[in-house]
């Protein structure tokens, strides 16, 4: 069983829980209540502060701020949480901060996600599984990012928004309102602009699913239908495929409304 690689310029508080297989570069900080998991990677000049909990194999490049307290001007000390599961890629300069009591108390980042430079994830965020926050995105408070989504860079996210599985934006896009499973949006702010279907194909759907995808597209956005009757018509068709499923259980857990 192998040890820790620690540089000896790091500083790693003694409370801290570090794996075998840890690597920690040069002058990088790992503060009280951090706990790395067996071969995760911290370049040089990196700074993680608890209570932060982070799985195994993941690489966190240099200058990246993990579980520091959040900007919530509400916030008064508590001691919230962060919590990041494995195979994450955090690039360069990436801030991720820690939840509020106002929430559930921690943010959330899942399994095999790539954060690009510069990406903010604000207090009580969840960004599931799968997911590619390009350069300099900002995430605000309280946001959730399903699975399979890809960010475009500079996009920034109006907080408790939700984004739904499989989505995509356009670079420099601005969200204030959740966008529903599947949708591609862009501008300023978003506007839909169809379904994600070439990422679909990539991610082995059906031509049957895509078909009844594009048919719901249609149903929601071009039928002139308020969100309820949109959700009664989709409803209507569930049984067609799981993917629909998905679409409307999006749909029903806006709290912002979705973008149109």
């Amino acid at each position: 069983m192998s040890q820790p690689l620690i540089h000896a310029s790091a500083i790693i508080d003694a409370n801290a829980i570090i794996a075998d297989d840890v690597e920690i570069g040069p002058y990088s900080i790992v503060g009280a209540g951090v706990e790395l998991g067996a071969g995760t990677k911290l370049e040089s000049h990196v700074v993680v502060k608890g209570p932060t909990r982070i799985g195994r194999n993941n690489h966190i490049f240099q200058f990246s701020s993990v579980g520091e307290a959040c900007q919530d001007m509400k916030y008064n000390g508590e001691p919230t949480r962060l919590e990041i599961g494995d195979d994450n890629v955090i690039r360069e300069g990436c801030t991720l901060h820690r939840g509020t009591v106002q929430d559930a108390g921690v943010t959330r980042i899942g399994n095999n996600n790539l954060l690009m430079a510069n990406v903010h994830v604000a207090h009580d965020c969840v960004v599931a599984n799968n997911v590619i926050i390009a350069n300099n995105v900002a995430l605000a408070g309280h946001v959730h990012v399903g699975d399979f989504v890809i960010l475009g860079g500079f996009t920034a996210v109006h907080q408790f928004c939700h984004i739904g599985p499989h989505c995509m934006t356009g670079a420099g896009s601005v969200v204030l309102k959740d966008i529903p499973a599947f949708v591609m949006a862009n501008g300023n702010s978003v506007s839909p602009h169809g379904m994600n279907t070439e990422g679909l194909k990539r991610r082995g759907f059906s031509e049957q699913a895509i078909k009844n995808l594009r048919q719901a597209y249609k149903i929601l956005y071009r039928q002139g239908l308020t969100l309820d009757a949109a959700i009664a018509r989709l409803q209507g068709l569930s049984g067609e495929g799981d993917e629909l499923s998905v679409l409307i259980t999006s749909l029903q857990d806006t709290s912002r409304g979705i973008i149109r």
